[in-house]
């Protein structure tokens, strides 16, 4: 059973009124890019937590989350009072099969489909070298409702110099037409074809590998989809081209 490890927040991101970065001062846990950890604070003596994915890669000393406030939720609105130097709490083991030690051998295009702050674990895996050693394309589409609830957008750019030639970042926009952006949800430029077309490459179930996280909604759609064209769930016992997380 895990045990918890204090921690302290070392730095503060506000992204806009609902989303916030915390960077954790901490011992430990080692992790996997992609993995998740249990998060909690102190509320009347009693000790609330969940599982956050972590956004750093494993080689960075501060281990950060990215969440959004939840109305009456009982630790997202705690967490985000927090500010440096404040305490903080981690449980002492990361867990999580959203990594790419889960990715078959033969996957040249990896697809990484994200919406909100489930972009944290994909984030985390283009920060390591591995995805630029091992895949020919490296395609990152990102769903939000509204621009600025769109975080790491700094970040994003970067990568996207060091990797120009095989990093492709399709941004999603739900409420508002924004320039640039899908102004669709991801499993509808699947369905007619549309993301295929702009970044020129094709959901192959014998070259392509796609990991799903983010809203439960999104995931079960591109699932359907993704069946539809001959591909499946992985899993460690059957290998497969559709990789998901849960976190409970």
């Amino acid at each position: 059973m895990s045990e918890w490890r204090n921690g302290r927040v070392a730095r503060k991101t506000v992204w806009n009124d609902t989303h916030f970065s915390l960077a954790i001062d901490v011992e430990g846990p080692d992790f996997v890019a992609g993995q998740f950890v249990r998060v909690g604070v102190d509320v009347d003596d009693e000790r609330v937590g969940r599982p956050y994915s972590l956004v750093n890669p494993p080689h960075e000393p501060l281990l950060e989350i990215f969440f959004n406030t939840v109305p009456d939720g009982p630790l997202s609105n705690q967490l985000a009072r927090l500010e440096a130097g404040d305490e903080i709490w981690l449980t002492d083991s990361a867990k999580g099969l959203l990594t790419l030690e889960q990715v078959p051998a033969e996957t040249r295009v990896l697809w990484l489909l994200a919406t909100g702050t489930g972009v944290g674990p994909f984030l985390s895996i283009m920060q390591t070298d591995e995805p630029w050693r091992r895949f020919d394309q490296v395609v990152l589409g990102y769903g939000v409702r509204f621009v600025d609830n769109q975080g790491y957008g700094p970040l994003i750019t970067q990568l996207q110099a060091e990797h120009r030639d095989q990093f492709r970042f399709v941004p999603f926009v739900t409420g508002e037409q924004t320039d640039g952006a899908f102004n669709c949800r991801i499993p509808a430029a699947i369905a007619d074809g549309s993301l295929e077309r702009h970044v020129g490459l094709q959901f192959d179930p014998d070259h392509s590998h796609v990991m799903l996280c983010g809203h439960s909604g999104m995931i079960s759609d591109v699932v359907e989809l993704l069946q539809q064209r001959g591909m499946r769930r992985h899993s460690r016992r059957e290998p497969g081209h559709i990789s998901t997380e849960k976190y409970h």
